[in-house]
C-alpha cells in the first residue's frame, strides 16, 4: 500500500512538473512568436484565407465573415502554439526560446521582424528565377549530351 501511494505520488509530481515546464515552455514560444513577427503573419493568412471564402461564398452575410475573423484570431496563436510546441521543443530548450526573444527586442531583432514579410517575398521571387536559370541548364546540358531532343 505504501509502495503503492508513493508512486502514485510520484507519477503526480512528474506530471505536475512536466506540465508546468510544458506551460512556461509554451508561453516562451507564444512571446517567441510575437516577437518575431510572425503572428501578425498568421493573421494576415487567416485574413487572407477569409478574404477568399468571401468571394467564393458572396451570398454568405458579411456579420459572418466579421465574427469568424474575430473568433479566429482570437484563438488562432494559441491554436497554433499548441500544435508547434511539440515541434520547437524536439529542436530547441527554454533558453534557446529565450535567447531567440532577446534578439528580437533588440533595435535588429525588431527590424529583421519588421522585415522579414518583404524579405520573404522578395526571396520568393530571386528563388523562382534562380530555379527557372538551373531548369535551363539542365534542359541545355542534356540537349547538348543527345539526352533530349532540341
Amino acid at each position: 500500500m505504501k509502495k503503492t501511494f508513493l508512486s502514485l505520488l510520484l507519477v503526480l509530481s512528474i506530471t505536475l512538473s512536466f506540465s508546468q515546464e510544458n506551460s512556461t515552455y509554451k508561453a516562451s514560444l507564444k512571446k517567441m512568436i510575437q516577437v518575431s513577427g510572425s503572428e501578425s503573419a498568421s493573421k494576415g493568412i487567416v485574413n487572407q484565407m477569409i478574404t477568399m471564402f468571401k468571394q467564393q461564398q458572396a451570398n454568405v452575410p458579411v456579420e459572418f465573415w466579421d465574427e469568424f475573423a474575430a473568433e479566429m484570431n482570437r484563438d488562432a496563436i494559441g491554436q497554433l502554439v499548441d500544435m508547434l510546441t511539440p515541434i520547437y521543443q524536439k529542436h530547441l530548450t527554454e533558453k534557446d526560446l529565450q535567447g531567440v526573444i532577446s534578439f528580437y527586442e533588440t533595435p535588429s531583432g525588431k527590424k529583421f521582424a519588421e522585415k522579414t514579410p518583404l524579405i520573404t517575398q522578395e526571396s520568393m521571387l530571386a528563388g523562382q528565377e534562380w530555379g527557372k536559370q538551373i531548369a535551363t541548364k539542365v534542359v541545355e546540358r542534356l540537349q547538348a549530351k543527345g539526352y533530349m531532343n532540341k
